[in-house]
This record gives C-alpha cells, structure tokens and sequence, in this order.
C-alpha cells in the first residue's frame, strides 16, 4: 500500500510540477527571455548613465552609489524567497508579478524628479527582478528535457551574457542618440515597450507550473535568510568606497550569524516536513535534501567561482578603458564588441559542445580559455599601455569564447538533478549565489585593484588574479560527477 501511495503522489507531482502541455508552447523563451535580458542589462547599463543623471537630478555621490547599489541588494535578498513564493503560487503568476512590477519601476526610474526618487524606484526594480529570476531557471528546468532543456539553457546563458557585454554599448548608443531629448532617462524607459510586448505574450505563451503540495512560505526563515543576505552584500557594495568603516566588519559578522540560522532553521524544518502531504503545510524555503546530490553541492561551488570573477571583471575593465586608457562610455562599449564576438561565437553552439564532450568538460575546456584570455590581457595592459585600447581586443576575444562555453552549462549541471518540485527552491539559491558571487568578486578585486600603485598596475594585477579564479573553477568542475548533466528527470520537449 504505501508503495502504491508512493507511486500515486510521484505522479501528482510530475503533473503538478510540469506544464500540461505536450511540447512547451512557441514563444516561451522569448518571454521569460526578454525578463532575463532586462534584468541584465540594468545592472549595467547604469554604469553608462551615472555622469548624465548625477548632473540632471543634482545627485552626491552617495545617492549615485545607492542609484547602483539599491537594486543589486533588492535583488540579492530576495532570490531565495521568490524561488519559494513561485512553488507555492505557481511560476506562472509569480513571473507576470515580477515582469509587470519590474516594467513599472522602469517607468519610474525614467521619469524620477529627483535622485531619491530614482533611489527607490531602483530598489523597486531590485525586488521585481527577484520575482522574476527563479521564475525563468525553474521554468527551463520542468519545461524542457534533453538536448531541448540544453538548447533552452544555452539560450539563457546567450542572453544573460548579451545584456552584461553589451550593456555599456547599448547605454552608450542611448545616451549618444537622444532620443526625444530623454538622455539617460532612455536608459530605464526602452523597458516600458519591452516589458509591455512581453506581458501581452505570457498567458498564450507561458503554461503554469508549481510544486505539488503547494508549500507554505515559512516566515522565519524568510526574515533570517532576507536579513542575513542584506548583511552580507550592503557590506560588500559600500564597504571598498568607504574604506571599510567598522559597521562593515559588524555587518559581515551578523550575516555569518543569521546565514548559519537560517541554515539550521532549514534543516529542522525538511526534517519536520519529510512526511508532510498537506497543502499549505509550512516547508523550508531551501530544501536541505538538494544538498544530497553531488551535481547540485558542486554545481554550486563551480557557479560561485565563476560568478566570483564576472561583475568584477567588466567593472575593472570599465574602470580600466575610462580611466587608464581615456576612452568615453560609447568608446568603451565599442571595445566591449571584442568579448562579445567571442561569447556569441559559442554561446550559440555550447549546447552541440555539450552533447558531445558533456557539461563538466565543457565548463574545464571554457575556463582554461578564460584563463588564457585574461592572461593575454595582463600581457596586453603591460606590453601595450600607452597604445591603442584595441590591442586588448585579442584577450577579450578569447575570454569571450571561454565565457560562451562556461556560463549555460554551470547553470543546467547544478538544476538537471533537481526534482521537478524543488525546482523553485534549487533555482533560488543557485540565482542567490549568482548575485552574492557577484558582490564578493567585486570586494575581493577591488581590493587588488584600488591597492595597486596606478592604472595599468591595476588592470594587470586584477586580470592576472581573475585568470588565477578561472584556474580554480576548473579545479572545482572534478567534483562533479561525471554524468553531471546528463540525466534528465521526464519533462517536457
């Protein structure tokens, strides 16, 4: 009997968790993608628009640093509870929340009067990207399988990895252009049309999925895993501008206290509702029985290294082609085209390199190229530094090719083990690592970088330490097993 009972509830779950449809619907990547790419591109292409808006709202610099700060801490610090709150309310329902809110925001940021106004209209844009970015990674996950499940990872990495290199370009194309005399205010408003074309698609595009038992949200762990997270990246983020002042350690060490409660809290409760069949009935928010699988435990190691170095590196090279080398924002963009030729070059056929060489291969064979462009780049920054900026173009060919190969396949080896009704929970820590990765590299490198005696120091010591990262990403990916990747759960193609 309990077999029975067994077999009868893996089958509800399989329902419930997939979509009901037999192939997943034409234009669902298109729409979870085009959340992907705005959420990408605003975390940098306010970089660009920093010099316009601080003159036109009559911003300090504090209030500057909290216009770039405020969404990557919303952001971070509600991944984890977003990946939750789509199980328990359907994917679905949660991502149109996150894409409406998000597109709304942006109207926001756009018409801001005043910095302040732009401050909060950034955190709002924060917590709407949240909503949505677990939404998109537990969606891939129980909408596709097989070599479908690896072309639609590719096509996330594709798109996560356009709106990061060429962000700066578009911002600065924006900016150049003018269009109505909107200047930097363009920046925030090109997400009104996009986010609007994209809601009008999502309920012929998108079909609803939610774990089975619809869990609840778990209150006290939503406060200890917000506020640790808080604790962690606000330190991270304003900590290197302000030279570290004391509530930065105090902040850091109350993070390391509320992380380490909220994990036993997580583990008490899988254990308290191992047995638990009730609908609404509360569930960890992270399901400690994720950490089981070895795919997902390293996974997740690989994913931190990598996003370890990414933030940091178009920030240093930023810094470097403005500063270093003089150029102006559409400038630097234009020489961003070099990694973005690369990564296009097999971002586009990582999914063809997988099924032959499979994912942890592949992840070895993209950070090695990494490593060698960034190597190239140090020669580069010593060799050639007072000459043409393009003679770094080689090096950012060549990481871009090791990028294309690494950022989908590090994704879908730590979700491909995942039980389709995890996927929410699994999708919101790997999104959080993504995020906290991202504002520790920046901590650690700018470190490297700002402690150098002047320009070119700085760019060759912070490369030369970020090919170092991309070495012990490679060493990570033998933790993974070998079938890593390869074994899908039945879904949908």
């Amino acid at each position: 009997m309990s077999t029975a009972l067994d077999t009868r509830r893996s089958a509800e779950a399989a329902a419930v968790a997939a979509p009901k449809t037999a192939t997943a619907p034409k234009g669902l990547l298109l729409v979870v993608l085009t959340a992907t790419f705005m959420t990408a591109l605003d975390v940098f292409v306010v970089n660009v628009a920093v010099p316009s808006l601080q003159a036109d709202l009559g911003a300090g610099p504090a209030a500057v640093q909290w216009v770039m700060a405020g969404f990557s801490l919303a952001l971070a610090a509600g991944l984890v509870t977003a990946g939750r709150l789509g199980d328990r309310y359907g994917r679905r329902r949660v991502f149109v929340l996150g894409l409406a809110l998000f597109t709304l925001a942006s109207a926001a940021c756009g018409l801001a009067p005043t910095a302040g106004a732009l401050v909060g209209s950034r955190v709002v844009q924060g917590l709407a990207a949240a909503l949505m970015g677990p939404q998109v990674l537990a969606i891939l996950r129980t909408a596709f399988s097989g070599a479908a499940q690896a072309r639609a990872f590719a096509r996330y990495g594709l798109t996560m990895g356009v709106g990061a290199v060429f962000g700066q370009l578009i911002g600065g194309l924006l900016i150049r252009a003018d269009l109505l005399g909107l200047g930097w205010r363009s920046c925030f408003l090109i997400n009104l049309p996009i986010g609007l074309a994209a809601l009008a698609l999502v309920r012929r595009c998108l079909p609803e999925s939610r774990a089975p038992q619809r869990p609840g949200l778990d209150p006290v762990g939503v406060l200890l895993v917000t506020l640790g997270l808080t604790a962690l990246v606000l330190p991270l983020i304003q900590g290197p501008g302000l030279d570290w002042p004391l509530w930065t350690g105090l902040c850091l060490a109350a993070s390391l206290a509320l992380l380490t409660a909220f994990a036993v809290h997580q583990h008490r409760t899988t254990r308290a509702t191992r047995t638990t069949t009730h609908i609404g009935d509360a569930a960890p928010l992270v399901d400690t029985r994720l950490f089981r699988s070895r795919a997902f435990s390293a996974g997740l190691l690989a994913q931190l290294a990598f996003w370890l170095g990414q933030a940091s590196f178009f920030l240093v090279l930023a810094l470097h082609l403005q500063f270093g080398r003089g150029l102006d924002a559409l400038g630097a963009g234009l020489v961003f085209t070099a990694i973005g030729l690369g990564y296009l070059i097999t971002s586009n056929t990582t999914h063809l390199v997988t099924a032959r060489l499979g994912e942890p291969r592949t992840i070895t064979v993209g950070g090695l190229l990494m490593a060698a462009g960034l190597g190239l780049l140090a020669l580069a920054a010593y060799g050639a530094a007072d000459g043409s900026a393009w003679w770094l173009a080689p090096g950012l060919f060549v990481d871009g090719l090791g990028m294309g190969l690494v950022i989908a396949p590090v994704t879908t080896v730590a979700l491909a083990a995942v039980e389709p009704q995890l996927a929410g929970s699994a999708a919101g820590v790997v999104s959080t690592v993504q995020q906290v990765g991202g504002a520790v590299g920046i901590a650690l490198i700018g470190l490297v970088y700002y402690g150098a005696g002047d320009a070119t120091a700085a760019f060759g010591r912070s490369v030369t330490a970020l090919a170092v990262l991309e070495l012990v990403l490679v060493g990570l990916v033998r933790l993974l097993p070998r079938t890593a990747g390869r074994s899908q759960s039945p879904g949908r193609g």
